[in-house]
């Protein structure tokens, strides 16, 4: 089994640290490479920076078809951008790390809590509860006010800023589970896990998990319905080359 984890900022030590933590879950014989877009944001913070990552996503994906031999994708960004746009590209599961992380803090809590990097980006996670339907199971989205990418310059303190919202969370919530909201924390717990006792859900590994399970009951992205390949169409511009795509054609 290939899972092919795709990091949709630009940072290449944040995709280094995803991987490896991605490999230490995998399955023996499930072999875990990881990329990350050629341009785009360094970090994503913001509407903004989600709707650039989501080209680099959606190229991404089109760069493993034409690879052949990846069975499933995960994308590792909290955000999960353009998560339905590369499940349109592709028959293999296509995993985002924030749905991946609901559907797991559910199976072992009623009610989770979400900490998160910035205060601002939290209107992003409540977008992702109301859409996937998992709002009523979190009690409150928290953010540890630190950039994403304190997590790679700073560690230390941004790991203390994090532990510091997850007992908040714990102490004040009324919850027996917590999501981490980035990508770039999925290094990180089972450190927080032992500090605050609860546990402890971060996406990469959630969704790692999760998309081994679907390639092993034999689970591809369904091609009936919306999430059928592109209907093939010219585009223009910087875009021009997306004309000749070569997928399969929609039904």
């Amino acid at each position: 089994m290939h899972i092919r984890i795709i990091n949709p900022n630009t940072t290449a030590s944040m995709t280094a640290a995803i991987h490896q933590a991605a490999q230490r879950q995998a399955a023996a014989s499930t072999t875990v490479t990881a990329t990350q877009p050629d341009a785009g944001p360094v970090s994503i913070e913001s509407h903004f920076d989600e709707a650039i990552s989501a080209v680099g996503v959606a190229e991404e994906v089109l760069k493993g078809e034409r690879e052949g031999g990846i069975d499933a994708y995960v994308v590792a960004c909290f955000g999960d951008p353009g998560l339905l746009a590369a499940r349109e590209l592709t028959r293999a599961p296509v995993i985002g790390i924030a749905e991946a992380a609901f559907h797991l803090a559910t199976l072992v809590s009623t009610r989770f809590s979400i900490v998160t990097t910035l205060g601002r980006t939290g209107i992003i996670a409540e977008h992702l509860l109301e859409q996937y339907g998992f709002r009523h199971h979190c009690r409150r989205i928290r953010a540890a006010e630190i950039p994403v990418l304190d997590l790679e310059h700073h560690p230390d303190a941004a790991f203390t800023r994090i532990v510091e919202e997850c007992c908040r969370a714990r102490d004040e919530d009324g919850i027996g589970a917590i999501v981490l909201g980035c990508g770039g924390m999925a290094n990180l717990t089972e450190e927080i896990t032992r500090e605050v006792g609860l546990p402890v859900i971060e996406g990469v590994s959630a969704a790692l998990k999760l998309a081994e399970s679907l390639v092993s009951l034999g689970l591809h992205t369904s091609k009936h319905g919306d999430l059928d390949y592109p209907r093939p169409k010219a585009f223009t511009g910087k875009f021009s080359a997306l004309s000749d795509l070569h997928l399969p054609s929609p039904r």
